[in-house]
């Protein structure tokens, strides 16, 4: 089975992948259906030239072709084999792939693509690619259906050199005419640059990245961090106040228990005078009894014989009368009890106003959203004055020390260890928290700056501005703006004007560059975490300047 199957592919037509039908071959030594062949040379009989598809070896005139009778013989033998296979369908070319520039008939799909040749090729037609020495020089890429893009439209070359100057891909003719005196370069080696800052922005963006993961982790844990509060909160004031309702319903409890102890007693004491008095009551009437008796008897002899006997009248251990006042026996209770209830109405509303500003301190330290417009960016605008101890020799301050102006001989400073002694640039007095915002009015280079103070005053690169991790800065030129920030720059695409702004969201780690014109424009946005107050900052270069505009 391998040997016919290695039979088949020996005897196959390298441009339609069939069984060779009427053999030639060719005087490079390679074999083709004679209609492929023709069909291939049909098309480059405009540039005079025929080449091999597999090895490119080029014949003028065009060869003669005569089919090759033992390449037939041997066809016709492995027809006989009925082992002859066509491609499975995956094999071919659909809608969506890029196909095989060389298959004729239904097309494969192209496994590369080669950027010198400018086709496509399938597994079959790429092999000499693998095979040939001047071809395995050439560039393969993935499939591409877009490398006609690569050839000049004008001059049909291929275009390997970049114009700078109209940022464009050219061929070498392009060079020698229109773009004659242009900046030029390699497109090959435009493309290393460019992946370079492609590198670069990309970094930039995974940093972003991670940071924004950060700050959604950090929020997260925030989040779960204020649901935990809130919920441990609810539950321990739950149990607080379940705990002062059974205090109270205790006490309502006790209170009822005391009443009911206490009426019993009374009413005791009560029951047994009115029992007393009943007994007394009793012995007054047998006494009045016997004193009637005597009193009936008529014999006077008799009667004074008796009224000796008779017993004396006891004395009554109560007064002569009881006298009903009119008490308020246990409504006292009911007043005490009330004065109760108000005392607590008092204690609970003054102590629900602490709890209610409590509630409303609770704070998750997130900061307001960024104004959009500079009216409302206005409202945190922070007046900035130029530190002259942090000056170097070069600048100039005026205006109130709001303005620096870089000058052509060294200015008369007093030694200070917060001066900048290597870049001519300057510091604030005023240290920055919180959310601020101010404009400044710019003439030639300037770098508008924030930093921390304790930024580096001397040491080439240590201390300027942009080239480490303790300082942001703008780069304000005549044609464009930069940011750097640790050594790594930013192109930034945006409006040049004479004055730009900055706002500052210190605890939200936010910092913005806006271009003011009759628009306001951002230009660049840091979202960061700063660990220290950070200081407004310039620097200027020759013969420029920068002010601090007054809020308005």
């Amino acid at each position: 089975m391998e040997q016919n199957q290695l039979d088949r592919e020996t005897l196959s037509c390298s441009i339609c992948l069939d069984l060779l039908k009427d053999p030639v071959t060719i005087p490079c030594g390679h074999s083709y259906c004679m209609k492929c062949i023709n069909t291939h040379w049909d098309g480059e009989d405009q540039k005079g030239i025929h080449s091999c598809p597999q090895c490119r070896e080029t014949f003028k005139p065009r060869p003669a072709l005569k089919k090759n009778t033992m390449l037939a013989a041997l066809v016709e033998q492995l027809k006989k084999t009925g082992l002859q296979a066509a491609p499975a369908d995956h094999c071919y070319a659909g809608p969506e792939d890029v196909a095989c520039d060389v298959c004729t008939g239904r097309k494969l799909k192209a496994i590369k693509s080669c950027l010198v040749c400018l086709a496509s090729y399938c597994e079959k037609h790429l092999q000499p690619h693998y095979d040939s020495a001047p071809l395995k020089k050439h560039k393969l890429v993935e499939p591409s259906r877009n490398l006609q893009e690569n050839i000049c439209s004008r001059h049909d070359e291929v275009m390997k050199i970049f114009c700078r100057t109209d940022q464009k891909c050219i061929c070498y003719l392009c060079l020698m005419d229109d773009h004659k005196g242009h900046d030029t370069i390699p497109a090959a080696a435009e493309r290393t640059e460019r992946q370079r800052e492609l590198q670069v922005r990309r970094e930039n963006i995974q940093q972003r990245i991670q940071d924004r993961e950060k700050d959604v982790k950090l929020l997260q844990q925030e989040l779960e961090a204020i649901n935990h509060s809130a919920d441990k909160t609810v539950e321990d004031s739950e149990k607080i106040f379940t705990e002062l309702i059974r205090l109270i319903q205790k006490r309502s409890t006790d209170v009822k228990q005391q009443i009911r102890s206490q009426q019993e007693t009374v009413g005791s004491r009560v029951k047994e005078l009115q029992e007393e008095l009943e007994q007394e009551i009793t012995e007054l009437k047998r006494k009045d009894a016997e004193l009637k008796q005597l009193s009936d008897i008529e014999d006077h002899s008799q009667f004074l014989n008796n009224y000796p006997s008779l017993s004396a009248l006891s004395e009554s251990t109560h007064s002569s009368s009881i006298k009903i006042r009119p008490l308020s026996y246990f409504e006292d209770v009911t007043a005490a009890v009330s004065e109760l209830r108000y005392q607590l109405q008092d204690i609970l509303r003054d102590a629900w106003i602490n709890v209610s500003l409590r509630l409303t301190e609770v704070d998750v330290l997130l900061s307001e959203p960024e104004p959009k417009s500079r009216a409302g960016f206005l409202k945190y605008s922070r007046e900035i004055t130029l530190d002259p101890n942090t000056a170097n020799n070069e600048l100039l301050l005026s205006e109130g020390n709001r303005k620096v102006t870089r000058m052509n001989q060294p200015q008369s400073y007093s030694r200070h260890p917060d001066r900048f002694t290597d870049y001519s640039q300057v510091l604030s007095r005023e240290s920055l928290t919180g959310q601020c915002y101010w404009e400044v009015e710019w003439r030639e280079d300037v770098y508008v700056v924030v930093a921390y103070k304790n930024i580096s005053r001397a040491g080439r690169g240590e201390c300027g501005f942009g080239f480490n991790d303790k300082s942001w800065a703008l780069i304000c030129s005549q044609n464009s703006h930069e940011f750097v920030h640790n050594r790594i720059g930013t192109s930034i695409s945006g409006p040049v004007s004479s004055r730009v702004a900055v706002y500052l969201d210190h605890r939200a780690g936010i910092l913005s560059f806006y271009s003011i014109s009759k628009t306001m424009t951002l230009l660049h946005r840091v979202q960061t975490t700063f660990t220290q107050p950070l200081h407004a900052g310039i620097w200027v270069g020759l013969r420029g300047s920068a002010e601090f505009c007054k809020p308005k």
